[in-house]
């Protein structure tokens, strides 16, 4: 993992980003608002003309994996370099230049499955800190939400102990029309919190007082059982998934369809090209393999898709996946899960009812943003995980308090956090505990914050200092 950051007289982080693509714009977008110092390589005139036009970032035209680009970007000083263009090749040599230049830390984003094999000796020799696999990565995320099939979104915290989940409020449901003060004993007598609500174009984090209304989406965060027993009491629980069809035989199929033979699913691949249909017998034994156009209505009845647990779509085309999954959902598939990198689609087929809609561009540029804020661990806690939630409007983290966290053994009754965040969970010495006005954090503790603000990046972030308090006092 990389190292902590070069001692600098702010804050700042300087990051170098190399290719200008979904993923590294979407990089620039993010990290540029937290006010670190980013630069952009990329040998694309448009690509670097519509990152300077819309971001707050120094571009550079050139190879990244030119000494000479890396030289004008100031790869000798920078803090993180991070390699996320179209080939694996450019970026694995980006890397090893740049860190043979004296950058502190280097990422790059590997997708080859024949280079997954092999990356322990690929990291070592090319000197790499961390390599990111969206495809990867991505079915990794599918794996989870096909585990527990209630939920439009599933993370994990404190080495499984702790779930998030996010789900969308049905007509029906007895959580609608009430305050969550006055939710049903059932659900008080778990040891749950809901700890965001996503409405419309707005994300809350709600108190007692909050109503939740139909179509909110909600998350919930507890124990898996505590989950799980959740769902049951609001009746949504649902079989273990059996059956599987996944459209689209790309490299997020591949490492899926692993992942769910290892899990006891059998799964059925539709793809339209021949030859990859014979790759894909070949190298996955275990899984029917279907040529054919998996937008043809009669070749999807022809495979009893009505019988299906879970139908995924994973092609290249974002909006024939949607239109798949939406019908899909019109078949009453239980699971349907849909991949989109572009947002505006994404947020259309969740207003149309397809609440799981996986983004690789996002995944793997969370994943970096993460590991970069937690390279400065200097700040009273450490960052283990960091979860974007309610399409990126809000974020669940993960910090370990330490001697020098600020309110330690302080009610959290008696503190004063700033606004839109919560204390969801504190997992202390192995015991999971949903906190009350009289639990405290201690150093050593797991402590699981939810909030609106994109500047929480340590556990001491939570806390309002003592003029912000007198100031709201006087108002």
């Amino acid at each position: 993992m990389c190292a902590r950051l070069r001692e600098r007289l702010d804050d700042t982080v300087k990051i170098i980003i190399v290719g200008d693509g979904k993923v590294g714009f979407t990089l620039a977008e993010h990290l540029s608002q937290e006010d670190h110092d980013i630069t952009v390589i990329d040998s694309d005139d448009s690509a670097l003309r519509r990152a300077a036009e819309a971001l707050d970032v120094l571009c550079v035209k050139g190879n990244g994996a030119s000494i000479s680009a890396l030289r004008d970007s100031g790869a000798e000083q920078a803090d993180v370099l991070i390699a996320a263009t179209s080939m694996d090749e450019v970026n694995m040599i980006s890397c090893l230049t740049a860190k043979r230049l004296g950058a502190s830390c280097a990422i790059a984003r590997v997708r080859n499955v024949e280079y997954t094999k092999e990356l322990p000796l690929l990291q070592k020799e090319l000197e790499i800190d961390l390599v990111i696999n969206p495809e990867k990565e991505t079915a990794g995320e599918i794996t989870r939400l096909l585990r527990f099939p209630a939920a439009a979104r599933l993370e994990t915290f404190g080495n499984g102990q702790v779930e998030l989940v996010g789900f969308r409020l049905q007509k029906d449901d007895f959580l609608c029309g009430k305050p969550l003060a006055q939710m049903d004993d059932k659900v008080r007598a778990l040891s749950l919190l809901f700890c965001a609500a996503e409405r419309d174009d707005k994300v809350f984090i709600p108190n007692g007082a909050f109503i939740p209304q139909e179509d909110d989406t909600l998350y919930a965060i507890g124990q898996p059982h505590t989950i799980h027993q959740f769902f049951k009491v609001l009746g949504r629980y649902t079989a273990k998934i059996k059956d599987v069809i996944i459209v689209g035989g790309g490299r997020i199929s591949h490492y899926l369809a692993t992942m769910l033979d290892n899990l006891g699913m059998r799964v059925k691949i539709i793809e339209r090209d021949e030859a990859r249909c014979w790759a894909l017998s070949e190298q996955l034994p275990f899984a029917t393999v279907i040529c054919g156009d998996g937008t043809d209505q009669d070749l999807l009845a022809s495979e009893d898709l009505d019988a299906s647990d879970a139908f995924i779509t994973l092609t290249d085309r974002d909006e024939d996946n949607l239109i798949m999954g939406l019908y899909a959902l019109q078949k009453q598939v239980p699971k349907v899960i849909a991949k989109s990198n572009r947002d505006t689609y994404a947020t259309i087929a969740r207003e149309a009812g397809l609440d799981s809609v996986v983004s690789p561009k996002r995944i793997t540029a969370y994943q970096i943003i993460h590991v970069v804020r937690g390279m400065d661990n200097s700040k009273g806690s450490v960052m283990n995980a960091m979860y974007k939630i309610a399409d990126g409007r809000a974020e669940a983290m993960e910090f370990v308090a330490g001697d020098t966290t600020d309110n330690l053994g302080v009610p959290l009754k008696d503190l004063h956090l700033k606004k839109q965040v919560i204390i969801a969970t504190i997992i202390h010495r192995g015991k999971v505990i949903i906190p009350e006005g009289n639990s405290a954090i201690s150093a050593g503790d797991k402590v699981i914050v939810v909030a609106r603000d994109p500047s929480i990046l340590t556990l001491n972030d939570i806390f309002e200092d003592a003029f912000s308090a007198v100031r709201e006092a006087l108002q």
